[in-house]
């Protein structure tokens, strides 16, 4: 059965065809958007996978160079490993679909997304984002789909769908959001400082564009879809959580998670899980393995009450309440910047590194819009910031995830190259965990930037909220701050960054099946209020604003502009004047095809060494000039001097005295430094110069 659908999407044609390629998938959808091509593919195992007690669903994005018309790089000539942009992608197909599939549905699934074609007027990630939700929906694979999702742009304040990559290029706003038929599932975002009541217009644009998607995937599914496949559920056995219930009433199980150290709560657990794996040891041995998974339920369902009915959180802090904030700058003396900043138990120093232009992250991939990265942000999650043991591997995609997000929320603030010609690199070390430490390394980093003396245009903090819904969509509630514990218990992870004046960065993580739009308005109400406190309470108390001079410790920049015509007189043929000029002055120098030219250095002398030397080579001589040369070579008929490196001049015997010289090694021999006068051409257009004339 092969099958091909089309609607209109902002503009252009998106075609989908069923049944064309991959039969053997449980879903298949062929998406052409625009010239855009993307194979979006869903399968699963026929069993569940034992001994878990989650659900194993991995999500790819495969970005192949031909796509774009390229060869990767490297000597492989082949993709590797995924990059950076397709595991962010990949993070964003998932965190809408995850939600919709059964909370006790242990099989693997797999959604693969492979871009084969990527038409600079069509995003990819958008199509891939489409294609999955729509070969899971008409899948056996149980699914409580389809949702549908839209990017959207703002520029002059006009709100864009699924903007151009020219049109990206200037928008004030990359908004991404997903929804299902009633609601908004997934938001990310990353913004110029937009206003909060312009963020939630977009929002609800989208989410309304949405419907129209969904509308044309459930008549793909009317035709298409096939029937969804039974499962073993992997729900907990119904005698052993009566008789866990019973033996641990719940005031006691309320006890064990009312405390505000998490070192406490993870004692008091174990203590029970001790306490009941001995008294199913003889006579239940095949619930000890189903302990966990079961205790991990009764925990979630016990702070959720405590929550949602009782208005008691588990640390005891009020429902709006931000937990201890601490902030501080300078820990490491000879860093260019540092700063830490303390929520709780969740703890974060963010290091800042400044470095030459030349230093920046050259980008390989099929984003035309960002080929180099000039301010890059790491985030590091050592397994001893929760208590645990396990050897390093590496960042994983969440530690990419969290280290994008807060990139994102700085990029609005940082200075033009312009105005800081500086690659800046940011570091966040993990120190403590229990909860949003994306957004408090966000905060560490604005005020690691200003203590590096980078003049970032205002600052930045991050927070976020939770939430804990009931059966009805008016029964919920939204909380400050969450610690760990209600993240994992709770049903929204909804983390907003920005400046006093507006948005930077939005990211939200749900376990349901949508917000509605009083939870949306509720949650971004609040976080500008805790960001405004953490701002003017907190970070301005470490520091204000930026320092008025980078660190003593950091590379100083010196830049000045030069003629292009006149780059290849500076570089030297294969390089080897600029090359003689680093080598003597010990600087680094970088110059773009615009002939702005960075001479970067820590000694002040040096620095200026170097940049006298590039104006002698790039300028030209004038009559009456006295210039300071290096006797490099002595002829019979005068001396050869270089003023800098390539640049040279000669005095002929009869200008190096006023007095008769017989032999030019009678006045000058190799290596003197003397000082000359430029007379200008001689008869044969050649430029003269003069060692009595020097006044």
């Amino acid at each position: 059965m092969f099958k091909t659908y089309s609607m209109e999407l902002a503009g252009r044609t998106l075609t989908v065809e069923i049944g064309r390629v991959a039969a053997q998938a449980n879903g298949a959808a062929f998406m052409h958007y625009g010239d855009t091509v993307v194979l979006s593919t869903a399968t699963a195992s026929e069993e569940p996978r034992e001994g878990i007690d989650f659900f194993p669903l991995s999500v790819e994005y495969e970005e192949k160079m031909y796509a774009v018309g390229k060869i990767p790089g490297g000597f492989n000539k082949r993709e590797g490993k995924a990059s950076e942009h397709a595991i962010l992608t990949s993070r964003v197909i998932d965190r809408p679909m995850r939600p919709l599939f059964p909370k006790d549905y242990r099989n693997d699934v797999t959604l693969s997304n492979l871009v084969m074609c990527v038409d600079p007027e069509c995003n990819p990630e958008v199509v891939a984002m489409l294609g999955s939700s729509i070969s899971t929906s008409i899948s056996d694979i149980p699914f409580d789909g389809p949702i549908a999702a839209t990017q959207v742009g703002m520029i002059d304040g006009e709100l864009i769908f699924n903007p151009s990559l020219p049109q990206k290029k200037v928008s004030d706003l990359n908004l991404t959001v997903a929804s299902t038929r009633e609601k908004v599932i997934m938001i990310e975002a990353g913004a110029n400082e937009v206003p909060e009541d312009k963020m939630l217009e977009a929002i609800f644009a989208a989410h309304e564009m949405n419907q129209k998607v969904i509308a044309f995937i459930d008549t793909i599914v009317a035709e298409c879809g096939k029937p969804k496949h039974s499962y073993q559920s992997c729900d907990v056995d119904e005698e052993l959580w009566a008789d866990m219930t019973a033996a641990v009433p719940a005031e006691q199980m309320e006890e064990a998670v009312f405390t505000d150290e998490k070192q406490k709560r993870e004692a008091n657990i174990h203590e029970l899980k001790e306490m009941l794996a001995a008294r199913y040891e003889e006579e239940h041995p095949e619930w000890i393995p189903m302990l966990g998974e079961a205790l991990y339920k009764y925990q979630k369902k016990t702070v959720r009450k405590m929550i949602l009915k009782d208005h008691k959180r588990p640390d005891g802090r009020d429902i709006t309440q931000i937990r201890h904030l601490a902030a501080e700058i300078d820990l490491l003396p000879r860093a260019h910047g540092s700063a830490m900043f303390t929520r709780g138990q969740t703890q974060i120093c963010t290091v800042t590194t400044l470095a030459p232009l030349s230093d920046a992250q050259r980008l390989d991939g099929l984003d035309e819009m960002e080929t180099e990265k000039r301010y890059m942000h790491h985030y590091n999650f050592p397994s001893y910031s929760v208590g645990e043991t396990k050897p390093s591997r590496g960042p994983g995609r969440r530690e990419i995830g969290h280290g994008a997000l807060a990139e994102r929320a700085l990029i609005p603030v940082l200075p033009t190259v312009e105005e800081f010609p500086y690659a800046i690199r940011t570091v966040s070390e993990t120190f403590e965990s229990n909860g949003s430490t994306s957004q408090a390394s966000i905060c560490a980093s604005s005020m690691s930037l200003m203590s590096a003396g980078v003049p970032i245009k205002k600052p930045v903090a991050g927070i976020s909220c939770g939430l804990v819904t009931g059966d009805t969509d008016d029964d919920y509630i939204v909380l400050t701050d969450i610690q760990g514990l209600e993240d994992f218990f709770g049903d929204m992870d909804f983390k907003v960054a920005g400046t006093r004046d507006g948005i930077t960065a939005i990211q939200m993580d749900i376990k349901i099946n949508g917000l509605t739009r009083p939870i949306i308005e509720e949650a971004i109400a609040r976080t500008r209020e805790a960001r405004m406190y953490i701002m003017d309470e907190v970070m301005a108390k470490a520091i204000s604003e930026p320092r008025a001079e980078v660190n003593k410790y950091a590379p100083k920049i010196i830049q000045l502009q030069i003629d292009p015509a006149k780059i290849g007189d500076v570089v030297g043929k294969q390089g080897k004047v600029i090359n003689k000029i680093i080598e003597e002055t010990g600087v680094k120098i970088d110059i773009d095809d615009d002939g702005f030219v960075s001479v970067c250095g820590t000694d002040h002398e040096m620095m200026q060494k170097a940049v006298n030397y590039i104006n002698t080579i790039v300028a030209e001589f004038e009559t009456g000039q006295v210039l300071t040369g290096k006797v490099i070579s002595i002829k019979d008929f005068g001396a050869f001097l270089e003023f800098a490196p390539g640049k040279e001049g000669m005095v002929h015997i009869s200008k190096l005295s006023k007095e008769r010289v017989n032999r030019v090694e009678d006045v000058l021999t190799l290596g003197d430094v003397v000082k000359v006068v430029c007379l200008g051409k001689d008869k044969m257009g050649r430029i003269s110069f003069s060692l009595k004339d020097v006044k």
